[in-house]
């Protein structure tokens, strides 16, 4: 084995047998470990992962009538434990939208979040949202953008004027924007999209999409070279019935100008959804990804051998390094087959085929959960080890979108493996204590 030394020694059978000698000793991994290891969360949604208080705050200076006034209430009314189904899933953000319409609101809650995800050590986070739902009466598309580029360059900002963090005992904290344009919208989902349809009453729900997509990802590029950290474009919502392709032009747009670019896709439909995010969007990751590997999943009748497709694909995604971001709990919640037995889900296999991949939280309201719980709850279905976790954490740095150049990225990285040796040479000197 490269870069360890070995020793031979004689079984009384007379066999070889190779044995390593000078291995340091691993880690116990327990979630106290997880929770201090450095973390990234590259898939989390801003309107997913407001603060109950605060919502419950937002919603009553708003006038915003919710279901219920407590957290109590709303946790088991609104934001359960298991969903019938993604639409059921989705439900709770229409209070969560209607509270962030507002420069004060959204620059709060990209505040919070940024928070709240480095009080768990996660040292880079790439918060996504879909600007359109958020426009009001005097509160542009731009206006919005920047409100909650503020937030999260305030909580840098904040986080970062540390003396431990100055002096380079503690590694910064750093944050990107995500924009999402809707694969589906009416004109009851914000003023932004009811204006389209006024504007275009003879236009399709198609083109109308499309030219949305388009007009925010200009919005996105426009960002972008004014220096705010707005890193990449995103396609979320209901994929069955509403592909890829309306899209086009909006990913030709970011792409043309380096954005990088993530797809929902493989959520609720099969591979064909994957191929489509790939190869219309040049998708530099995939949100979810959890039927890539289901051939019963694949609608398209013009494929005939379903098993060389998926096999392919597999492939394609993983020699070119095409990122899934895994969100476990929330894929338990909308897709029952994984709710009893989350060992069914398709991370086993996405390991197994040496995909990169990297585990995110979606929503932390709606799927009550952090990037920690992900993490132990993937090493606890999955009996990850110490090593792998490392190179499990590692693809969420190397994979992001780093607001800043190449040179300062590979710096960072650098200083977390380092960050990561440590913490695990120092978790395996002492006792284990899991929580």
């Amino acid at each position: 084995m490269e870069g360890r030394a070995r020793t031979v020694s004689r079984t009384k059978r007379g066999k070889g047998r190779v044995r390593r000698s000078g291995r340091k000793p691993r880690a116990p991994l327990t979630r106290e470990l997880i929770a201090a290891l450095p973390k990234t969360d590259l898939h989390v949604h801003l309107d997913g992962s407001l603060r109950l208080e605060t919502l419950i705050e937002l919603a009553g200076e708003r006038g915003v009538k919710l279901p219920s006034r407590s957290p109590e209430g709303l946790r088991k009314l609104v934001f359960k434990r298991a969903y019938r189904n993604l639409p059921e899933y989705l439900k709770g953000f229409e209070y969560t939208v209607a509270c962030l319409r507002d420069a004060e609101a959204l620059e709060r809650a990209a505040f919070e979040l940024a928070e709240d995800s480095r009080a768990e050590n996660v040292h880079y986070l790439e918060l996504r949202f879909a600007p359109q739902l958020h426009v009001s009466e005097g509160f542009s598309l731009q206006d919005v953008v920047k409100a909650v580029c503020r937030g999260l360059s305030r909580a840098e900002k904040r986080f970062n004027q540390r003396a431990d963090v100055r002096d380079g005992k503690v590694l910064p904290f750093r944050a990107g924007v995500i924009v999402c344009a809707m694969r589906f919208f009416n004109r009851h989902f914000s003023p932004h999209y009811e204006a389209y349809y006024q504007a275009m009453p003879t236009a399709g729900q198609e083109r109308i999409a499309s030219l949305a997509s388009l007009e925010l990802a200009r919005v996105a590029v426009a960002a972008a070279e004014e220096g705010l950290p707005v890193v990449g474009f995103d396609l979320a919502g209901q994929e069955r019935g509403f592909p890829a392709d309306a899209h086009r032009e909006a990913y030709q747009c970011v792409h043309d100008h380096f954005l990088g670019k993530t797809v929902h896709a493989g959520e609720d439909y099969g591979p064909e959804s994957i191929f489509k995010a790939i190869t219309v969007c040049h998708a530099d990751r995939i949100g979810h990804g959890t039927w890539l590997f289901s051939q019963r999943r694949i609608q398209d009748r013009s494929i005939e051998d379903r098993r060389a497709y998926v096999d392919k694909l597999v492939r394609y995604v993983a020699e070119r390094r095409i990122t899934l971001e895994v969100c476990l709990t929330s894929n338990q919640q909308t897709l029952p087959e994984f709710r009893e037995d989350l060992s069914k889900h398709p991370f086993r296999k996405m390991r197994r085929a040496r995909l990169s991949t990297t585990i995110c939280t979606d929503n932390r309201l709606v799927s009550n959960t952090t990037v920690t719980d992900e993490v132990w709850k993937a090493v606890k279905t999955f009996e990850i080890r110490a090593g792998e976790l490392e190179h499990l954490l590692l693809y969420g740095f190397k994979r992001s979108f780093w607001p800043g150049p190449y040179r300062e990225k590979r710096a960072y990285v650098r200083r977390v493996i380092d960050e990561i040796h440590q913490r695990m040479a120092a978790a395996a000197e002492e006792p284990a204590s899991p929580l």
